[in-house]
């Protein structure tokens, strides 16, 4: 017998991707250029344009919006429309995010920007904003009233707004000598938290929720955001490198600006020395990952980690979630904030 997350994910997820193939949808058997870009980022297609059966993905952000809609009180095919748009507004980023990063794979793959070039990839991102748009109002043939659904577009810009500065933080990181621990909450707030916030936020919408309601789920959304994105950044020190599928020594040889890296650097006279050298051997990787313990940053990150862990859920239990969904929600968080990989 499935549980209750795996149950809804089942029917959930199939009939979210069904929305996105729609407003994504060519119009015709063979897919041309313009559109095939967009699918090939998707997992839809190979780079000739060739169908593909490949698997969807966990799709965490619009799993979350519609587990959050049923909860609520309202029905989750509702809301499947919004949670394409989420999804859709989430992969804009991605495209982006790797033409700034000089990322040349993702998810096993080439990125788009390296098969067609940054110009051709940046109009790509563009389009699939402008079609987060479209798939978001399509809730009005799904009986959302009008106003909810000019809020929900309005919402969803706010979110945009807050991530591009989040990306634009991330960014800035890249010409700081020093980057302080606060400056990188900030920064986690704006990219990984944001959209989890919105996602739950609009479950609450499309349910109709009160205010109140509607505020304790975008709270539990940013909460849970934040402690997964901590608890990344945990994994990618002391993970497991069987389960996390990389290196755990990764995020110290590429010097990343994590949340313990930057704790200890802000502790430790040694280790800002050390990240001045270009030493990247095993050594090197040792001697740092000494000092973190020295100072204690893993016992630091993993205090932020449940503290934004246990508001999540303290604000989960005060939305009062109901049936399946509700008992999803809970196993949801439990997956993202107890994970070893």
């Amino acid at each position: 017998m499935q549980d209750p997350l795996q149950s809804l994910a089942t029917i959930m997820i199939p009939a979210m991707e069904k929305e996105m193939r729609l407003v994504l949808e060519n119009g015709g058997e063979r897919i041309d250029p313009f559109y095939g870009m967009m699918h090939y980022h998707m997992g839809w297609v190979d780079h000739k344009f060739g169908r593909l059966s490949a698997k969807s993905g966990k799709r965490i952000r619009p799993l979350l919006c519609l587990s959050v809609t049923q909860a609520a009180g309202g029905e989750w095919p509702t809301a499947i429309p919004g949670a394409a748009s989420i999804e859709l507004l989430h992969n804009f980023t991605l495209i982006h995010d790797d033409i700034q990063d000089a990322s040349p794979t993702r998810r096993g793959r080439a990125t788009l920007w390296k098969i067609w070039g940054a110009n051709q990839a940046i109009n790509s991102g563009d389009a699939m904003f402008a079609v987060a748009h479209i798939a978001m109002s399509r809730l009005m043939e799904r009986g959302v009233p009008g106003e909810t659904v000019v809020t929900c577009l309005r919402r969803l810009d706010e979110t945009c707004v807050v991530l591009t500065i989040g990306q634009y933080v991330d960014m800035s990181f890249e010409n700081q000598q020093t980057v302080t621990v606060d400056e990188y909450l900030s920064m986690i707030d704006g990219k990984t938290a944001a959209l989890l916030a919105y996602s739950a936020e609009l479950g609450a919408r499309v349910a109709g929720c009160q205010t109140d309601v509607i505020n304790h789920y975008a709270a539990f959304g940013r909460d849970l955001g934040l402690a997964f994105q901590v608890r990344d950044d945990i994994l990618g020190i002391w993970g497991d490198e069987l389960l996390i599928g990389k290196s755990a020594a990764t995020d110290i040889v590429t010097r990343k600006k994590s949340l313990p890296v930057l704790f200890g650097l802000s502790q430790s006279a040694e280790l800002r020395e050390l990240y001045t050298q270009d030493a990247s051997d095993e050594p090197f990787v040792k001697q740092v990952i000494q000092i973190l313990d020295n100072v204690k940053a893993r016992e630091f990150a993993e205090n932020y980690e449940e503290q934004h862990a246990q508001s999540a859920l303290d604000h989960l239990a005060a939305a009062g979630g109901q049936g399946a969904a509700g008992e999803a929600l809970y196993q949801l968080s439990d997956m993202l904030l107890n994970r070893q990989a």
